[in-house]
């Protein structure tokens, strides 16, 4: 009967390594070290495997010293572990040295120290074939330090680490180098983005385009094996007697060429193939004149931001290949009669490209359902009880959203949702007041509790005011409460989301602001200011969340007829749009995503301003003059217009025909 202390179980290859030691028959006892923060996955995922009686798990840390075990662990352990097998380590070819030096190799090195206290009887560390580096031709199973250099973190450190277990002489060891280690053979199943899934996201957008006879260049053969090959030989080898003091290679025993592994997951994902290989002359020239490239000013930075916008980090191009060729014949020879082979990566190729779509793809959050750009999309409605925001939210739920009202009066929510749901959709509220931090917070996380995801915000809730500035001096609250709701209160929400936006890689925010903003409109600094803020604010951060996959679209709205504008009674004479075809500007901007949206006025108007400022102002001095304050702002209210009274002066009727839409 044998005793096994593990590191590493909850990583790829432990959690599929672990299971097979517990259920071999001749397993007696498993320890499991595991970190104090992922003790609780731990437990559960031994409650999924075979005997998880025959488990005792001890928290330590790796880059601790002595391993964070106190004696009494210590001594438990001593005369009473057969195996120790090192699986812990830190996989990433992007990490930097910093931590790949105390994950790698302070880790292994309290690792060899822990196994020769409790006078364990064999070591296996499972190192990498990265410990090759840039050597090129043969590199066989019992050569190390050939003069090879490393060229990144990760694989400095995994050389060094294997080198602590070679040159200790307290117990015996075995050593195992896998390949590019991906997901299981069957199920698909991967922990993370590595090896070659940082190119199916490229691949991915290759599927629309036909498929056509495609010529590409040979750069070179990788490796690449299945995590179920890999758990399954180290168990063959770790239980074999006779195999101490070498290393065995866990690789592809053939060269696989990058083109047939490309070849492998395109034709899984159904984008074009390569049919044919340039000769190797002409390919050696492309690749040096792609490195040439990046001598040339900027040619880097525009690389490297076409790279950051599929995923790729740019280190991952300068190990794609290996120049080596890994012999395996010890490995083979080993194996021999187990029944363990690499199967071909044609064959399970789809299994690793299906699991990637459903649970690695970092941009399948941008994907919606099959009735369109709407569809199932999950999309916060601040406004949502009246005017544009309640046409907005039906819309929405007609094209297969689900609108999440936010508003502070929950009986006017509820009449939308009910609305909604009588016409077969599905809307949720959630009554907040966006001028306070604490409700929306809990209107967010309650958002994010019952709907699991939140894909787009319509920032349209805003507090108008219409007031000359003479009649201001003294309600420096005016302009407090504009931005309070229209500035404030929309970037208090997407500061609550852009976390979960960002963790998704992707969300799209709609400013409602206001055609006032293109142009200069008198009597609304307070209001058009907030707005403006908003419009800016957004610029800035788009900019920041650009490799995020979070957009911005700002709609600048010309004059709806809603409640806000009601007590303005000069509007009744004015031609204005309905909540229904304001809400269409919003859903336009919902769908495609512009930077912005506006009526054609708006566009003229900011034109204009552009090119002859002085000309404008004068314009707008007229309707400033011609349009006094309401009697509700405290003005003279010359005009007193209702809706069976729309004479206006000439002056006035001209202006709101040059600027129909526009606030005055």
């Amino acid at each position: 009967m044998a005793t096994y202390l593990v590191t590493g179980a909850t990583g790829l290859i432990g959690r599929h390594f672990t299971p097979l030691v517990l259920d071999r028959d001749d397993t007696e006892h498993v320890t499991l070290l595991v970190r104090e923060a992922s003790v609780r996955r731990l437990e559960r995922l031994v409650q999924s495997w075979p005997h998880p009686e025959k488990v005792t798990l001890v928290t330590g840390d790796l880059s601790a010293d002595r391993l964070g075990l106190d004696d009494a662990t210590r001594e438990g352990l001593r005369g009473h572990v057969d195996h120790v097998v090192h699986l812990a380590a830190l996989y990433d070819i992007t990490a930097d040295d910093d931590a790949s030096v105390k994950a790698n190799v302070d880790g292994t090195r309290h690792v060899v120290e822990l196994a020769a206290d409790v006078h364990a009887g064999c070591l296996h560390h499972v190192s990498s074939v990265a410990v090759a580096g840039d050597y090129a031709g043969v590199f066989t199973e019992d050569m190390f330090d050939v003069g090879q250099r490393l060229v990144t973190p990760y694989h400095r450190t995994k050389f060094e680490a294997e080198r602590i277990v070679r040159e200790q002489h307290d117990l015996p060891w075995r050593v195992y180098r896998p390949a590019i280690v991906v997901g299981h053979s069957e199920t698909g199943e991967m922990d993370k983005i590595d090896g070659p899934y940082y190119f199916f996201s490229a691949i991915d957008r290759l599927t629309g385009l036909p498929n056509v006879p495609v010529v590409g260049p040979d750069i070179g053969d990788t490796n690449i094996v299945p995590v179920d090959y890999v758990a399954a030989a180290l168990l063959e080898l770790v239980t074999k007697d006779g195999l101490d003091g070498r290393a065995f290679h866990l690789v592809n025993p053939e060269p696989q060429p990058v083109a047939t592994v490309y070849n492998a997951f395109a034709k899984a994902a159904g984008a074009p193939t390569i049919d044919v290989e340039l000769g190797e002359g002409i390919s050696r020239g492309i690749v040096g004149l792609a490195r040439l490239i990046e001598y040339v000013p900027g040619a880097t930075i525009a690389r490297d931001a076409v790279l950051s916008r599929l995923g790729i980090p740019p280190v991952v191009l300068d190990t794609l290949t290996f120049p080596a060729v890994f012999a395996s014949s010890e490995t083979r020879r080993a194996l021999v009669g187990s029944g363990v082979d690499v199967p071909p990566l044609e064959r399970y190729a789809p299994a690793l490209w299906r699991y990637w779509r459903e649970h690695l793809d970092p941009f399948r959050a941008r994907k919606h359902g099959p009735r369109g750009e709407l569809d199932g999309r999950r999309i916060v409605i601040t406004g949502a009880s009246s005017g544009i925001g309640r046409a907005t939210a039906l819309r929405v739920a007609a094209e297969g959203g689900v609108p999440l009202l936010v508003a502070r009066r929950k009986h006017e929510l509820d009449e939308v949702r009910d609305e909604i749901v009588a016409a077969g959709g599905q809307a949720s509220v959630y009554p907040a007041d966006l001028t306070d931090e604490e409700s929306v917070r809990k209107a967010v996380d309650a958002m994010l509790a019952e709907h699991d995801h939140i894909d787009m915000l319509v920032n349209n809730a805003g507090r108008s005011i219409r007031r000359s500035v003479k009649l201001s001096y003294d309600r420096f609250h005016d302009f407090e409460r504009a931005m309070a709701i229209n500035y404030f209160g929309a970037v208090r929400l997407i500061l609550a989301l852009l976390p979960h936006m960002t963790e998704r890689k992707f969300g799209h925010i709609v400013n409602v602001s206001s055609i006032g903003v293109q142009g200069i409109a008198p009597r609304f600094s307070a209001y058009v200011a907030s707005k403006a803020a908003l419009d800016y604010f957004s610029k800035i951060v788009a900019t920041e969340t650009h490799g995020d996959g979070i957009t911005f679209t700002t709609v600048h709205m010309p004059l709806v007829r809603t409640p806000m504008i009601r007590p303005t009674k000069i509007y009744d004479a004015f031609p204005t749009r309905s909540p229904e075809q304001a809400a269409d500007m919003v859903v336009r901007a919902l769908k495609h995503r512009p930077k912005h949206i506006g009526a054609p006025e708006g566009y003229l108007i900011q034109a204009a301003y552009t090119a002859a400022p002085r000309l404008v102002n004068a314009i707008a001095y007229e309707g400033y003059r011609v349009f006094p304050d309401s009697t509700a702002a405290g003005g003279t209210g010359t005009f007193n217009i209702s809706k069976g009274d729309r004479n206006l002066s000439r002056a006035a009727a001209a202006l709101v025909k040059l600027t129909r839409g526009f606030h005055w």
